[in-house]
């Protein structure tokens, strides 16, 4: 399991890096706008700096708290080659990276979303994340899906309450992003939008 830690501190780098803004310079731009109220103060963040609601949440979080040390506040370099998906599909993985781009094809297909690169899978967020995607296994992909119900298929498997999707499907071909999936898709977009 990662480091809770590590993994905001990650975050709060990756929102420097996607704004070209340190925290501290976001956490100014916020006491400026004059809002007082959480969720003024996140909405405010999206619209003016096209943060995702989960990184506008987290700066807004810190605002009155001590930040933890992210190297001088400097925006970290971005990856070597820039893309996410290639510290994601490395080694044994790589060969599932032209899958992932298949269905991630068809998602986009679907309308405006955000994509937020987390260490070892993608989110997919509108206003509320609607699925992950990455490598299960250096065989499989597997999807979650954040919708309250489906139809019984014996690809999805339900989660227990509390885990971040309700549902998720593993699949390792072509062959298998099929209508079905892709209306699983289309019932998550549809209800994070």
């Amino acid at each position: 399991m990662a480091d809770p830690q590590t993994a905001v501190i990650t975050q709060l780098r990756n929102i420097q890096s996607r704004s070209g803004k340190t925290i501290e310079q976001l956490h100014a731009a916020v006491r400026s706008s004059g809002l007082v109220k959480h969720g003024e103060r996140r909405s405010w963040l999206m619209e003016q700096f096209k943060l995702g609601y989960g990184d506008a949440n987290t700066v807004v979080h810190f605002l009155d708290k001590p930040l933890p040390s992210l190297d001088g506040g400097a925006p970290p370099a971005p990856a070597a080659d820039g893309d996410p998906l290639s510290a994601i599909y490395t080694g044994a993985k790589a060969h599932l990276r032209p899958l992932h781009e298949t269905l991630q094809a068809k998602i986009d297909a679907l309308g405006t979303h955000e994509q937020a690169p987390k260490k070892t899978y993608i989110s997919l967020r509108r206003r509320k994340q609607f699925a992950m995607l990455g490598p299960a296994t250096k065989d499989a992909l597997e999807l979650g899906l954040n919708v309250k119900s489906l139809p019984d298929d014996p690809r999805l498997k339900a989660q227990p309450p509390g885990k971040m999707c309700n549902y998720t499907v593993r699949f390792g071909s072509e062959a298998e992003i099929d209508k079905t999936l892709v209306g699983w898709i289309k019932a998550a977009y549809d209800a994070a939008g």
